[in-house]
């Protein structure tokens, strides 16, 4: 199915804009942008109208809530809408594939229900008669959520779902370039909302223009903002004065150590590293390989549709990719021949490479292979033993990618706890695709997301995969139990003996 609108598309739109109160017209050439008071009345509006829908919604009961997440999964999940949704990314956005987009948008969602099924989350959650106390669900009230364009529909729909799930209301502020996207996915789940008997106004969105004033307005007025996307937003999160979940930069890299075999670390780092064309912040954007399984892997690469380039080639794709520092848009989320032209290498493109692999040896800003790239090119670094890989490891996330997570090929549990243990990664991730894995999959116990926490290596609060838990608040009731005060020399004894009283 092509991306061309079709009226089901409009009819979405349409609801969407009824829905969200969008009001702000497209400024005209040279008008100025609106006020921001105009900007506050009209976020304020949406807000209120959350809020209303909020109250009556969060003391309607778990099966309220949950048929809720039913509505605003199936909207996303429904194979025709879906469909429509990943075209739709790919034309507007300009990033990744919409095969692949329809895949996650599906298995993203599905995994998410899987982890919220039978789940409390709202009323009495806990009773612990041992020590008295009792926990209660209770939502947090209207949810901002920041988006991304490299996901425009499933991490809308992650951070939505999340929500309702609570007894939330949500208003996403997604990115310009996703603005089409998560407005069709809204107009979805209206329609889906109107089969069920829920109200509309529990899940809305920021009318157009975009812009920072309407972004910003919209953290400080809600009850809790849910950021992802670029540092920038993660940081007008933090500083907004309202309580706030935001992640960390990705620049996974993934170990492959001597006792990897070949063929299966290749097979599944081609995998992550191609999956949408690299827009995942947990795609590998290096790869450091023992020096004494170097040749082989490389081999393997190759076999698996990469292809390394030589010095020239390599400085060539590197002023593709980069202006004054920055990443080029003619490059991110592209195909690896799509880059190979955009960098003059049309030999290179002539080979429909599945990605591009440079080699690099340093790492910081004067080395740019070495950070985030969102493309399909990997960076190889070779590495004397599994001591020096950790220190290159070490070095890259010193630059960029803290706290994220490491991926590792061949490690032995005392390995992988190594890796926990020395470098700043919330997650090890072991003989895994890396993009894959990170936000939970169905043959690893991580928790199904689209958000990242990276930890205070990050800048971040939490170092866990957002989930509901973040979008709750827990009240705790107390009652009085039988008095138990131990004998300090339970605890102190040991310090006692070795130091006296």
């Amino acid at each position: 199915m092509d991306s061309t609108f079709n009226p089901s598309q409009a009819e979405a739109y349409r609801m969407n804009d009824l829905a969200s109160g969008a009001t702000l017209a497209r400024p005209r050439a040279q008008a100025p942008d609106p006020n921001e008071t105009d900007v506050e009345r009209v976020v304020g509006a949406l807000v209120a109208r959350a809020r209303g829908a909020q109250r009556r919604f969060e003391n309607a009961g778990q099966h309220t809530l949950d048929t809720a997440v039913a509505a605003a999964a199936w909207a996303i999940m429904e194979p025709e809408r879906n469909r429509q949704l990943a075209d739709l990314a790919v034309r507007d956005t300009g990033l990744g594939n919409a095969d692949d987009k329809f895949r996650k948008n599906y298995r993203k969602t599905l995994g998410l229900l899987r982890d919220l099924h039978g789940v409390a989350t709202t009323g009495v959650i806990a009773r612990d008669e041992a020590s008295g106390i009792v926990e209660i669900a209770r939502a947090v009230g209207v949810v901002a959520a920041i988006t991304p364009s490299t996901n425009p529909a499933a991490t809308p729909a992650n951070k939505i779902i999340n929500a309702l799930k609570c007894g939330n209301a949500v208003i996403v502020a997604p990115s310009p370039k996703g603005y089409s996207s998560c407005a069709l996915l809204i107009g979805f789940i209206h329609a889906e909302f109107a089969r069920a008997g829920l109200d509309p106004d529990l899940v809305q969105m920021l009318p157009q223009p975009i812009g920072k004033a309407a972004t910003a307005a919209l953290m400080r007025l809600s009850d809790l903002v849910v950021a992802t996307g670029s540092q920038a937003n993660v940081r007008m999160a933090y500083t907004s004065g309202t309580p706030a979940f935001g992640v960390g930069a990705g620049n996974v890299a993934s170990i492959v150590t001597a006792r990897a075999r070949p063929d299966d670390a290749a097979r599944k780092i081609a995998v992550s590293k191609t999956f949408d064309n690299a827009t995942s912040c947990s795609s590998e954007n290096s790869v450091v390989i023992e020096d004494a399984i170097y040749a082989r892997v490389l081999d393997a690469l190759a076999a698996q549709g990469g292809v390394l380039l030589d010095a020239a080639q390599k400085a060539q794709l590197q002023t593709a990719m980069w202006h004054d520092g920055k990443l080029s848009a003619r490059c991110t989320a592209k195909s690896a021949a799509t880059i190979a032209r955009e960098a003059g290498l049309d030999d290179i493109a002539a080979r429909e490479p599945k990605f591009l692999m440079v080699e690099e040896s340093g790492y910081g800003a004067g080395f740019p292979f070495s950070g985030e790239k969102l493309a399909p090119v990997l960076t190889v670094y070779r590495a004397r033993d599994i001591d020096a890989a950790i220190d290159i490891v070490r070095g890259i996330y010193g630059y960029m990618g803290a706290g994220h997570s490491v991926g590792v090929h061949g490690a032995d549990d005392a390995l992988a706890v190594t890796l926990g243990m020395q470098l700043p990664v919330a997650r090890v991730i072991v003989d895994q695709a890396h993009c894959l894995a990170t936000g939970g999959n169905f043959d690893n116990g991580l928790p199904f997301s689209l958000s990242m926490g990276c930890g205070t290596w990050g800048g971040n609060n939490f170092s866990a995969n957002l989930g509901y838990r973040q979008y709750l608040n827990v009240t705790r009731v107390a009652y009085a139990i039988a008095e138990r005060v131990p004998d300090i020399d339970a605890f102190l004894s040991d310090y006692f003996g070795r130091f006296g009283r």
